[in-house]
């Protein structure tokens, strides 16, 4: 009876342990919420959040603008795509819904809005609102045909701002500005100096086919190569060496970082190192360099080398390094002695023994992991190019600074998911080839 009490009481004392911690153990998970809610300023967050910016953002990504701009101290013109000097119309190229005529433009944007540019005065015409005339005489002086300010006009004494559905117009006292959006990327293929911009598909194909030459001296497909790859505007040929540059800082990184920790990983298992010192130093060492990241290094290096895609490599070599030897010498420990001491038996050297009694042993292993990790670091040197200046990485780093180009931001972000899928599948390749034996 004495035992079945003392069961019973043990029994009972378990499940009211077990009630407590499906209590508290929920409990302890939304306290710790409450806490980030505070400690990250979520609240403040979501007041300083400005949604009409990232609708902005994200049409930018995918659209692109025309601007037609007037310089208000100089009183002149013009028009161009994103407000490049690169990419301005000339008379012959300007979009038919801009006209115009000395100090004057009339520029037509959709669902009945218009905007006319008459000298220091200007007039948006909103078909649901009214005319709205801004001058830039002596300050900005803004005129509404009602007493209240709408929400999408933003207005002070040094700039004026209206955002519609239609467009967008600013004012300043140096500067015009109206932007109309269009979807796609224009003069992705061919900018405007190329002879094939404004041809429709077909009229590029029969040009290439069966045109007159354009240039005596190449054929039109060669023509049509040059301006794509040359094209001034998304500068494809760039592109694709910052690419290639990215993926062979991270091969450099990679299978450097391989070579320089396999020997070491003989001195940091604790059935090939000499001494429990130098197994000790070794293994230490693998720690530092695998604790600090990437991105340090990178930082260090390159105060110490200069920028360049190869600071970056040495980086990830360096981080790298302590990765694969802590792999490494984990593989080395679990080898098979019986293969090694039968490689021995035969009269093979020290070294002998090592290349084919421990090699073939761990050779699946580490093929495994340096390609998982040419993988990883190939989306990494993106990040470490935009530090040392070299790769894609630069590029995208130049573009998100401009704050114009954000449809280039998307390229280039396109590209490197491309590019790190393509490394995935490659990777995927060569470990079933190499490791499995599979075509």
């Amino acid at each position: 009876m004495a035992a079945t009490a003392v069961m019973r009481e043990d029994t009972l004392a378990r499940f009211r342990g077990k009630r407590i911690q499906a209590f508290a153990i929920p409990a302890l998970i939304l306290l710790y919420l409450g806490y980030i809610v505070f400690a990250f300023d979520l609240p403040g967050l979501m007041s300083r959040a400005r949604l009409d910016n990232a609708v902005i953002l994200l049409s930018d990504a995918v659209s692109h603008k025309v601007h037609v701009t007037r310089d208000n101290r100089r009183g002149t013109i013009e028009a161009s795509i994103e407000g490049s000097r690169r990419m301005v119309f000339d008379d012959s190229q300007r979009p038919d819904w801009v006209e115009i005529d000395g100090e004057t433009a009339r520029i037509a944007l959709p669902m009945g809005h218009a905007v006319l540019y008459d000298g220091p005065t200007v007039i948006y015409d909103h078909p649901d609102y009214g005319q709205i005339r801004i001058r830039s005489d002596d300050g900005i002086q803004l005129d509404l045909p009602g007493d209240t300010v709408p929400e999408w006009i933003n207005a002070s004494n040094t700039r004026v701002s209206i955002t519609t559905e239609a467009g967008r117009l600013s004012m300043t006292r140096s500067r015009t500005e109206t932007l109309r959006y269009f979807p796609g990327w224009e003069l992705f293929v061919f900018d405007l100096s190329s002879p094939f911009w404004g041809m429709s598909a077909g009229e590029v194909a029969s040009t290439v086919l069966w045109g007159e030459r354009i240039d005596p001296a190449r054929s039109n497909l060669a023509l049509m190569i040059s301006n794509i790859w040359y094209n001034n505007i998304w500068q494809h040929g760039e592109v694709f060496w910052a690419l290639t540059e990215t993926v062979l800082m991270a091969f450099l990184g990679t299978f450097g970082a391989a070579i320089v920790a396999l020997p070491l990983a003989f001195l940091a298992a604790g059935n090939f190192a000499p001494s429990r010192a130098i197994r000790f130093v070794v293994r230490r060492v693998f720690d530092f360099v695998r604790g600090v990241d990437a991105l340090i290094f990178t930082i260090i290096l390159s105060r110490a080398f200069g920028p360049g895609p190869m600071t970056g490599a040495l980086a990830i070599l360096t981080t790298d390094t302590g990765t694969f030897g802590k792999m490494f010498s984990e593989a080395l420990e679990n080898v098979d002695e019986k293969q090694i001491e039968g490689v021995r038996s035969t009269g093979a050297s020290t070294v002998q023994g090592y290349r084919f009694g421990v090699i073939p042993q761990v050779m699946p292993v580490l093929l495994s992991q340096v390609l998982y990790l040419f993988e990883s670091n190939t989306r990494s040197a993106t990040i470490i190019g935009a530090i040392v200046g070299g790769g894609i990485g630069l590029l995208l780093t130049q573009a998100i600074q401009t704050t114009a180009d954000w449809e280039k931001v998307s390229y280039y972000i396109i590209l490197v998911v491309l590019m790190v899928i393509a490394m995935d599948t490659l990777s995927g390749w060569l470990r079933r080839k190499l490791i499995k034996g599979e075509g």
